[in-house]
This record gives C-alpha cells, sequence and structure tokens, in this order.
C-alpha cells in the first residue's frame, strides 16, 4: 500500500510539482491549500509525512504544525517545511514548534526524495 504524503501550499502550482515529484516516486498525494484546509483534511487523509509551506492565508505553516502537535494521533507526524524562507530565526522557530526538517524553495527532486525517505523510514 502506498504511504500517503499531505502538501500544504497556497500555490497550485507549487502544489502541482510536489504532488508530481511525488506520485513519481510512488506515494499518494493529497493537496491542502492552507493551514486551514489541511486541519479540515487530516483526519481523512492520515498522512504519514506533512509537507508545509509557511507564508499562506488564513493559517500559516507555525500556526499548522504547533496545531497539529497538540493532537496525540499526529504527535509523531514527520513534518517537512518546504520555504523560500532560508532565515535560521524561522528554520528553529520550525523546529521550536515541531518540524522534522527544512526543504528550500525551488525544490530539487532527489534533494526532495532524500529528505522524504529520511525522514518516513
Amino acid at each position: 500500500m502506498a504511504r500517503t504524503i499531505m502538501i500544504v501550499d497556497d500555490s497550485p502550482s507549487m502544489r502541482m510539482l510536489l504532488r508530481l515529484a511525488l506520485s513519481d516516486l510512488g506515494y499518494d498525494v493529497v493537496e491542502a491549500e492552507d493551514g486551514v484546509d489541511a486541519l479540515e483534511r487530516i483526519e481523512d487523509a492520515g498522512p504519514d509525512l506533512l509537507i508545509t509551506d509557511i507564508n499562506m492565508p488564513r493559517l500559516d505553516g507555525f500556526g499548522l504544525i504547533d496545531e497539529v502537535r497538540t493532537r496525540s494521533e499526529h504527535r509523531g507526524l514527520p513534518i517537512l517545511v518546504l520555504t523560500t524562507e532560508s532565515s535560521d530565526e524561522k528554520k528553529e522557530r520550525a523546529q521550536t514548534a515541531g518540524a522534522t526538517g527544512w526543504i528550500v524553495k525551488p525544490f530539487d527532486p532527489d534533494k526532495l526524495a532524500a529528505a522524504v525517505r529520511r525522514v518516513m523510514y
């Protein structure tokens, strides 16, 4: 059975690029357009990994990570942050919130695949 990855990004083109890259690797992909949308879908999706952008409307990536980590059934869910932000302060804030790893946009498909394997297995 394929493992499921939830991608959360307000950019439709970024979601498409991620979906293509991850589908090619054999993963099932569930998309959400921001943190609120992700929280509404996460129970039904039952993802094995969450990949989220930071800068999004309604609920940003930091808020999403905080909320996911308060839910006991998702406490151990690996979370990768995929963002154009690369400051140490933002990385530290994401790690403090509970992020597992960090990927900078634009992403390299091989680096994405390596990061996914590293946190999922």
